[in-house]
């Protein structure tokens, strides 16, 4: 089928084809055929196109075009743990124990007190008399 580019945007492409529809072009297309996709948007020329209406909405690709084999490995991200890392923190949470009066609660027991505290002369100060 053929089909016009009509817009170019970051998630892929739009094309009017010769039936009316639009359909998209994938992203990962466009990149592999960017330069095709440019010049015919700026010269309104309609391409030789391949329509898949497989899925909700048609998807299209250059006729003739050369497909991958498969889709890329994708990147595994970064890793969310570091053993050196771990090691260091847990070293100065032991060291930081002791500066904790033993005498009194810990800290954050100690923060939330005061917070209750606070809340508890403001729900005073609300309550009509």
């Amino acid at each position: 089928m053929r089909g016009t580019v009509i817009n170019i945007h970051f998630h892929g492409a739009l094309v009017r084809l010769e039936d009316g529809a639009l359909a998209a072009v994938a992203p990962a297309e466009l990149a592999a055929n960017r330069a095709v996709y440019a010049a015919s948007l700026d010269r309104r020329t309609p391409l030789d196109l391949e329509v898949d209406a497989r899925g909700r909405h048609p998807v299209v690709t250059l006729a003739g075009a050369e497909r991958p084999a498969a889709d890329p490995v994708p990147d595994p991200g970064p890793r969310l743990v570091d053993p050196a890392f771990e090691e260091r923190i847990g070293a100065y949470l032991k060291e930081t124990e002791a500066w904790a009066p033993p005498d009194r609660p810990e800290p954050a027991e100690r923060h939330f007190i005061r917070k209750k505290r606070r809340a508890a002369v403001f729900e005073a100060r609300n309550k009509a008399t």
